[in-house]
C-alpha cells in the first residue's frame, strides 16, 4: 500500500514541507532511507542522516531548522518519536491482518461449556477446554492452550503457542507473545527427613490486569494459595521466570532473563534491567531501579532509589566501587613493589646486624 505526504501529514497533524504528493510505501531508520520510504528524526545525533538519506519523507519536530541542503519532504509535529509510534502501530496492523480475523477455524477445540464473546478469532489448533471464557475481541492464534475454568478478557492477544493454565484470569487488552505459559506449577518442595523432597501442591492461580504485555518464553508460576499477581500496565520481556505469589507492580517494566523468586513484592513504577536477580519473601519500594545483572536480597524502602552490582548498591556507591575495582590491578603492582622493597631493606638490616631501637630504648 502507499501513501501521500499529505494523507500522512493529516493522520499526524503535522506541517508539510516539501512535494505533498510523494508516495511513501515503507518504512525505515533515517540511515538506511531509500525512495518510497518514510523516516523520522528524533535524535539530533542523526540530523547528518537527513542531508544524505534517500528517503522520500522525513517526520521532524516542529522547531526543526535544517543546516544543509536535503532532497526529502519533511513532515513537522510536536514530537516525531511519538508520531513515528503510531504509524509503526498502523503498518504493523497491515502486516499482521490476522489480528483482526474474527471466527473458530474448524481445525480447533471449544469445549462446548466454554463461553467465547462476539468477535472473537480462534486459530487452528488451538485448545479452550471446559468452562473457559474468552471475552469480545480476543484474538487467540494457532496452537494456543486455554485451561479449565481460564478467564480471557476483552481484546487479548495470544500469539502461537501460548499456553494458559487452568484457573487463570486475563484482564483486557493484554498481549502474551509465543511460548509463554502462565500458571505453571510453583517451585515448591518439602525437604523429608531422608534426604528426598516432597512436592507441595500448588492450587492457586496467576491474576493479571489489564494492559499488561508479555514477551516470549517467559513463565509465570500459579501461587502454592491464593494468586500470584501482574498488576495493570507491567511490561515483562521475554525469557523472564516470575515464580509463585510474587506481585509485580503497576506499570513495571522488567528487561529479559529477569528472575523473581516466590513471595516477593516488586512496587509499582518499577524498572528492573536484563538477567537481574531478585530474591524470595522481599518487599521492594515503588519506583524501584535496578541494573542490568544486579542482585538484590533485601527489602528496599527509599522509593525511586537507583540499585547496581551483586550484592546490589545504591548507585553512587556502586560507581566508586567500580572505580576503584578498576584500579586494582594498579594499586597490585604498586603493594608488589613495594613488598619487594621491604623484603630488601628487611636483608639489609640483617646482613648489616643493624639494630633498629626507638627513642626510649637508645
Amino acid at each position: 500500500m502507499q501513501f501521500t505526504a499529505k494523507q500522512i501529514g493529516e493522520l499526524l497533524s503535522g506541517t508539510i514541507e516539501g512535494d505533498e504528493n510523494v508516495q511513501v510505501a515503507e518504512l525505515s531508520k533515517i540511515e538506511d532511507g531509500k525512495s518510497g520510504s518514510l523516516c523520522f528524526l528524533s535524535n539530533p545525533k542523526y540530523e547528518n542522516f537527513l542531508y544524505s538519506t534517500q528517503a522520500s519523507v522525513v517526520i521532524v519536530g516542529a522547531d526543526f531548522k535544517p543546516t544543509q541542503p536535503y532532497t526529502c519532504t519533511l513532515i513537522k509535529v510536536a514530537d516525531p518519536y511519538s508520531a513515528f509510534s503510531v504509524l509503526l502501530e498502523k503498518y504493523n496492523e497491515v502486516l499482521n491482518q490476522e489480528n483482526g480475523q474474527t471466527g473458530i477455524d474448524p481445525g480447533s477445540f471449544v469445549h462446548p461449556s466454554a463461553k467465547v464473546g462476539k468477535n472473537v478469532f480462534i486459530g487452528a489448533f488451538s485448545y479452550i477446554a471446559e468452562n473457559a471464557v474468552i471475552g469480545d475481541g480476543s484474538k487467540i492464534h494457532p496452537q494456543v492452550y486455554v485451561g479449565k475454568n481460564a478467564v480471557i478478557g476483552k481484546n487479548c492477544l495470544l500469539y502461537p503457542g501460548v499456553k494458559i493454565q487452568s484457573r487463570t484470569i486475563l484482564g483486557d487488552r493484554i498481549i502474551i507473545h509465543s511460548n509463554t505459559v502462565i500458571g505453571s506449577d510453583g517451585f515448591g518442595f518439602a525437604p523429608q527427613k531422608d534426604g528426598t523432597y516432597s512436592k507441595i501442591a500448588q492450587i492457586g492461580n496467576v491474576v493479571i490486569e489489564d494492559d499488561v504485555e508479555i514477551g516470549s518464553n517467559a513463565s509465570i508460576d500459579r501461587a502454592t494459595m491464593g494468586s500470584t499477581f501482574i498488576r495493570k500496565g507491567v511490561k515483562l520481556d521475554n525469557l523472564i521466570q516470575i515464580a509463585h505469589n510474587v506481585e509485580v507492580g503497576e506499570h513495571t517494566v522488567v528487561a529479559a532473563q529477569t528472575g523473581i523468586s516466590g513471595s516477593t513484592k516488586l512496587g509499582g513504577n518499577s524498572v528492573i534491567g536484563g538477567q537481574v536477580g531478585i530474591a524470595g519473601h522481599l518487599s521492594l519500594a515503588k519506583g524501584t531501579q535496578i541494573g542490568a545483572q544486579a542482585g538484590i536480597n533485601f527489602n528496599t524502602t527509599d522509593e525511586n532509589k537507583q540499585w547496581h552490582g551483586t550484592p546490589a548498591q545504591p548507585l553512587r556507591d556502586w560507581m566508586r566501587a567500580n572505580v576503584i575495582f578498576k584500579q586494582l590491578p594498579g594499586v597490585e603492582k604498586r603493594i608488589a613493589k613495594l613488598e619487594a622493597t621491604i623484603s630488601k631493606l628487611s636483608e639489609i638490616i640483617e646482613n648489616n646486624n643493624i639494630s633498629i631501637l626507638n627513642k626510649n630504648e637508645r
